[in-house]
């Protein structure tokens, strides 16, 4: 008898279960008028530079949207690459600049990353910086200037 009324519990506890259905929250419409932040260009190809060079670039954007666009963060991908954003918000129709600074100091091929999060339709952005940093050309040597007179003496 003990094990009949386990065995009914355990079934209707069972069916309680299986029938509880969780409703998915309701889902908020998207915003029409969210900010839209679309780039000339996603990349930049520094090519072939020599150490030293100058490292300074931008990535310039536009805000497609119908509200202001906020920059929150922008974030390179290692100590060498360091970017500077806008710190006011971008109003639909204007045009925006987020400065990078390669350290070229640093020889060899790179490829960097510098993420920029926003409140635009996409939230994240991943802009790609890349080039090969080569050394200095050595610079031609020129010959001493032999004094005067020293030439009249081999005359």
């Amino acid at each position: 008898m003990k094990k009949t009324c386990l065995i009914l519990f355990a079934l209707l506890a069972f069916g309680i279960l299986t029938q509880a259905q969780e409703t998915a929250p309701p889902t908020q419409p998207e915003n029409p008028n969210v900010p839209v932040i679309a780039f000339e260009s996603e990349t930049i190809d520094y090519g072939t530079i020599e150490r030293g060079a100058d490292g300074n670039r931008e990535f310039v954007f536009k805000n497609d949207g119908k509200e202001p666009l906020i920059i929150s963060n922008c974030k390179g991908s290692c100590g060498c690459t360091v970017p500077t954003c806008p710190k006011e918000p971008i109003l639909p129709g204007q045009t925006g600049k987020i400065k990078v600074k390669y350290d070229t100091n640093r020889m060899g091929s790179f490829t960097k990353t510098v993420t920029v999060r926003s409140n635009a339709k996409t939230p994240a952005k991943y802009l790609k910086i890349k080039g090969n940093v080569i050394a200095k050309k050595a610079e031609p040597a020129t010959p001493p200037v032999q004094k005067k007179a020293e030439q009249t003496a081999d005359q």
